[in-house]
């Protein structure tokens, strides 16, 4: 197993080496030879703390969860960040260290296990230059939870089932990782595209007729390029949701008052009640006189 550091260990930090006999034990039972922790540990704010690979034969992952660090392969360098899960395959030379200005709080593991490339290729990282897993998604307390119950089966050190346990948090993390990924895609998608406001401006208008043109403004933005984008965060168009936000206010009104079906398309902006009556059908699959029944 690559060798974990011998950074001296602060008040409420934790650094475990599985067993070498309970590593073979977890390498031959089919509950866990898949994917198997054989250390893992805590640093919280690890000033100081360095390590230099040249022999790496194992997996090992880093989650920094508060300040920063610097890794490095190949001649390569990186700054990982607050929010980074790092992913080192097994063979790569490697060095790390946290900074000396803002030290990084991480936890880390090493494993292995027969189906380790295609747990790590499941996360949908790319491999950064060619060599290691990068991706910034984020600190999430789900995440530094199941890690937390990974370090808590120290506690049975010479217990079979609790460290299969383990190895199953470990097949978890990975897979909430990829779980993850996409969610904080679609995060900072949101973040460039203010959605919410968007959408208070359709509400804001349920009685009027908006164009794309007035709301591809609103977010200074040309058509297709907000077009474009809003699907991409929504999977459906800036008009299509206009519309369903209109039907959906149709339905709270046949839900809830008297109204005529050509009155409430009048509210809605629509002067031609036999057309809102085609697009409710459109949207819902039934006419919105029979909506109405239904509802009796």
């Amino acid at each position: 197993m690559s060798r974990p550091s011998n950074w001296p260990l602060p008040p409420g930090s934790v650094r475990y080496l599985v067993p070498k006999p309970l590593c073979k034990d977890l390498s031959r039972n089919p509950l866990s030879s898949d994917l198997f922790p054989k250390a893992m540990g805590y640093y919280c704010r690890a000033n100081g703390h360095k390590m230099e690979r040249l022999i790496h034969d194992d997996y090992l992952v880093i989650y920094c969860v508060q300040g920063e660090g610097v890794f490095s392969a190949n001649a390569h360098y990186i700054r990982v960040k607050a929010g980074d899960f790092l992913i080192v395959p097994s063979g790569l030379s490697h060095r790390y260290s946290s900074s000396s200005t803002d030290p990084w709080t991480i936890y880390w593991v090493h494993f292995e296990g027969g189906q380790v490339e295609n747990f790590c290729s499941n996360t949908q990282f790319e491999r950064s230059q060619g060599c290691f897993y990068l991706k910034s998604i984020g600190v999430h307390p789900q995440l530094t939870s199941s890690f937390d119950t990974l370090l808590s089966c120290r506690n049975s050190v010479h217990d079979l089932p609790v460290h299969i346990f383990s190895a199953n948090i470990l097949r978890q993390i990975l897979s909430h990782v990829a779980f993850l990924n996409p969610l904080e895609q679609l995060r900072r998608q949101r973040e460039s595209l203010d959605i919410d406001s968007l959408h208070a401006l359709m509400k804001s208008n349920l009685s009027e007729q908006l164009n794309l043109d007035t709301l591809a403004a609103s977010v200074n933005l040309s058509k297709y390029h907000f077009v474009k984008r809003y699907r991409e965060i929504t999977g459906t168009t800036p008009i299509n949701r206009f519309i369903q936000m209109k039907i959906e206010r149709a339905c709270y009104f046949l839900d809830t008052t008297y109204k005529e079906i050509k009155e409430i398309a009048f509210e809605l902006g629509y002067e031609d009640p036999y057309y809102f009556s085609r697009v409710f059908r459109k949207q819902i699959g039934v006419s919105p006189s029979y909506y109405r029944k239904m509802l009796s």
